[in-house]
């Protein structure tokens, strides 16, 4: 067996001790050599609960001492830039979560670094990682390439913009459903969109009707003042459709009958652990496999340059 990854995390909280630390722990060819977060109990607590033998509260100091082969930054978008950018000067491969960045231009000054430097880069876009989802999409290409595709996450109370408004609401969350959008679609030829304020002083629902380049037409809908949380996809092609929720199953049919193809999301994930059928451990191991081959991740930041363009062309190109 070769020698593992090793992997340095700066950031230890709620979202990182949901999907990353658990995902990573569960690879044999992954060692986390270290932990780096600003409340030293916090990174305590992580590094405990992980096996992880060594904390920081300096990242600098820890990437000098451990020399990891890549770093996980798992921080709000505002405050990450310098040190992403940081770490790819030093040729470090990266991981960061969604959205990579506060606008385009900082995502493509990021690309050009790990261009420059020779870096592997990911982005958490871990709904393409989703394995009822992957199912599904593979089940409707089986018929032929995708005519038609929609991305609906919405969600109840969301009037404000995150993080004490440093980042707007598409820009920072519905971006999900923006990038799997792309995802299920491919290159954007054009749009039209529409964005509103409900109850709200800032911009809460973005809904937007897209051609790709293929010719299928993609559709998004999104609204944080509904009744509830919801995000599916749906995805069509010729005599088959495919409707699909991460959190439950896949609802396959085909040639017009009744009786449909049903995949639960832990029977496609073969687990119940959330970090398992929401996709977290399939983007993480992609992460790591890339890194081992060599190869960019399929959400590397040139690639994510495409999907945040996208989020500004949805507030440019407007009803």
């Amino acid at each position: 067996m070769s020698e593992p990854v090793t992997v340095a995390f700066i950031g230890a909280g709620s979202h990182a001790n949901y999907a990353h630390y658990p995902s990573l722990s569960e690879m044999e060819d992954v060692q986390i050599a270290a932990v780096c977060d600003l409340n030293p109990e916090r990174a305590a607590a992580t590094a405990q609960r992980w096996g992880i033998p060594r904390t920081y509260s300096d990242y600098r100091q820890m990437l000098n001492e451990i020399q990891p082969q890549a770093v996980y930054i798992i921080l709000p978008p505002h405050q990450m830039y310098d040190i992403v950018a940081d770490c790819l000067q030093r040729g470090l491969h990266v991981f960061i979560e969604k959205p990579p960045g506060i606008t385009a231009e900082q995502t493509r000054n990021l690309a050009r670094l790990a261009e420059k430097h020779h870096c592997l880069t990911m982005v958490g876009f871990q709904r393409r990682f989703v394995p009822v989802v992957v199912q599904a999409r593979r089940r409707v290409e089986e018929r032929g390439a995708i005519t038609q595709c929609l991305a609906r996450f919405v969600k109840s109370g969301g009037t404000e913009d995150y993080y004490g408004g440093a980042v707007d609401i598409l820009t920072c969350d519905a971006i999900h459903a923006v990038d799997n959008l792309r995802w299920m679609g491919g290159e954007v030829k054009k749009i039209v969109s529409k964005v509103d304020r409900f109850h709200s002083p800032v911009y809460n629902a973005f809904n937007a009707l897209v051609e790709f380049e293929s010719g299928a037409t993609g559709i998004l809908l999104t609204n944080w003042v509904t009744g509830r949380r919801i995000y599916s996809v749906e995805m069509h092609a010729y005599n088959i459709s495919a409707y699909t929720e991460p959190d439950d199953r896949a609802v396959i049919y085909r040639d017009g009958s009744l009786e449909p193809e049903v995949i639960l999301n832990t029977e496609a994930a073969g687990s119940d652990a959330p970090h398992r059928y929401l996709g977290f451990y399939d983007e993480n191991r992609h992460f790591i496999d890339c890194i081992k081959s060599g190869q960019q991740p399929q959400t590397c930041f040139a690639d994510a340059v495409k999907t945040m363009e996208l989020v500004e062309r949805i507030y440019h190109e407007r009803l």
